[in-house]
């Protein structure tokens, strides 16, 4: 597999290519994530938390102050800005130079966290659905946009979704959602199929079977399935005990032509991609190290 096919996109003013796979850390800074052991809401909490990412070899912090676990409460705008305000304060504190995203789907908080704390992607669960500013903001602010495809909203997305042609709405969906972004002048765009969300068990398999269809939009592509449903129900588990089944999948993904995961357990994720990259010798630099 040529990885180099997944383009580039421009980060903090850097290229960042993908001839290696990518790992984003999930930092979670809400009291209601449906993984309890990854909440973080003090201070030290989060500093710790952000350095563990980094640390364990992660390429960039993801951090989010929403919860979009299905039926989660509504959190008011301004509760997710001071969230996030106090998080990011954190986190430059302790690791002032690593790479961060903010998963959020509103226009005027991504802008707060882009323009005051040097944020440097936006991870946006609806596709500009939700907050129809989305689009025209990245333009302006000229920062990578993680284009998710989700059915619904987080409070209704799991109420039995259906698809008349599962593959064909979701590549259509992306095509539309691309060539749309292109148009108001977003250059950097990663593709994320939403697992877990709008889907169900079935949809999500057969999505994942197919995971390489995305790569024919020329963006990287970012799969995030750790410890979800689509793991801990297909195995009878919880959430707490889906670790192996979400290095196992990952690997997959791997396989499949991943880009970027995006993972609450970054040393096991880490050392996945070590050896995927040593059994496909892509690597231009040893990732284990």
């Amino acid at each position: 597999m040529n990885r180099q096919t997944a383009g580039t996109i421009t980060v903090n003013g850097q290229l960042m290519e993908f001839s290696t796979p990518k790992i984003m850390g999930i930092l979670n800074v809400t009291p209601d994530s449906f993984y309890a052991a990854s909440r973080k809401e003090t201070i030290k909490d989060i500093q710790g938390r952000a350095v563990q990412i980094i640390e364990e070899g992660a390429d960039m912090i993801d951090i989010g102050a929403y919860s979009s676990r299905p039926g989660a409460a509504d959190v008011s705008r301004e509760e997710e800005m001071s969230r996030l305000r106090r998080g990011l304060e954190a986190v430059r504190e302790m690791v002032p130079d690593a790479i961060v995203s903010v998963d959020t789907f509103r226009a005027d908080v991504a802008a707060m966290c882009v323009e005051e704390y040097g944020v440097a992607i936006v991870n946006d669960i609806s596709g500009g659905e939700i907050d129809p500013a989305m689009p025209d903001t990245i333009a302006r602010l000229g920062v990578p946009y993680v284009l998710m495809h989700i059915k619904g909203t987080p409070q209704d997305m799991q109420q039995a979704p259906h698809y008349d042609n599962l593959r064909m709405e979701i590549m259509q969906y992306f095509a539309r959602k691309v060539q749309d972004l292109h148009g108001r002048g977003v250059k950097d765009i990663i593709i994320d199929p939403g697992f877990g969300f709008g889907k169900t068990l079935e949809h999500n398999y057969e999505l994942f079977k197919h995971l390489d269809d995305f790569r024919s939009f020329g963006a990287p592509v970012l799969v995030g399935i750790s410890r979800k449903s689509m793991i801990y129900k297909q195995l009878g588990c919880t959430p707490e005990e889906a670790l192996n089944g979400t290095t196992v999948l990952n690997t997959l993904a791997l396989e499949k032509g991943a880009d970027i995961l995006r993972v609450h357990d970054v040393k096991a994720c880490a050392e996945a991609v070590c050896l995927f990259n040593k059994i496909n010798e892509e690597k231009q630099h040893d990732p284990c190290h």
